[in-house]
């Protein structure tokens, strides 16, 4: 594993990763469309490609959908495997994986399976309360936006997601945004993350 965050899949492609985590309503998902059409990252959601595999009648999408059923949970190594996969097969090599790791093991799973360390996190850090309030108020039919699933799911976050964001902030890869300013002031925050230094020195000597 690479100390600068690229890493290889196998030996055959060299790739840039950025995980994405977020509670529910933390605007992660507006964030990622932006970060794609600005800066070029391919956008991998494992609930979509898990989502996706099931669909495809595949043996191993057999397998999810039984389990799903059975109320048991995927093991963390087929999801990495999905996200490896969708890497190996995209010709992009910069990645935004959104809503992954949930947790520690996914986490452990994904370095020990693809051998690869992000380049950063980027939290989007935002009140249970603020995250009520927009889950509450879009219109998107969701059924999972009631207040009692909206509360457990908040939960699920904090015990499950923050210590993968700890356990990345010990090795200062964790870049937070104050995810409950408008959308517009959020990406603002967000493309600094992804500027380049050399650019913002540029920017700066402009500037002066």
């Amino acid at each position: 594993m690479e100390e600068n965050g690229n890493g290889s899949l196998g030996f055959e492609k060299k790739v840039k990763v950025v995980f994405v985590l977020g509670g529910p309503g933390s605007g992660k998902g507006t964030q990622c469309t932006n970060i794609v059409e600005h800066f070029g990252f391919t956008h991998l959601s494992a609930g979509d490609l898990l989502r996706a595999e099931i669909k495809s009648g595949s043996e191993n999408g057999t397998m999810i959908s039984n389990m799903i059923k059975e109320g048991k949970i995927v093991p963390s190594e087929v999801t990495v495997k999905l996200l490896q996969r969708a890497m190996m097969e995209s010709e992009n090599d910069k990645f935004l994986i959104d809503g992954f790791p949930r947790n520690e093991e996914n986490r452990a799973a994904f370095e020990n399976v693809t051998g690869i360390a992000p380049e950063f996190v980027l939290f989007f850090d935002c009140s249970e309360e603020e995250m009520e309030r927009r889950l509450l108020g879009r219109n998107q039919g969701r059924e999972d936006d009631n207040i009692e699933t909206i509360k457990k799911r908040f939960k699920v976050f904090m015990e499950s997601s923050l210590p993968v964001v700890d356990y990345y902030a010990s090795k200062d890869k964790v870049r937070k945004i104050d995810a409950a300013k408008p959308i517009a002031e959020v990406f603002d925050s967000v493309k600094s993350c992804f500027t380049p230094v050399h650019e913002k020195v540029a920017g700066l000597a402009v500037i002066y």
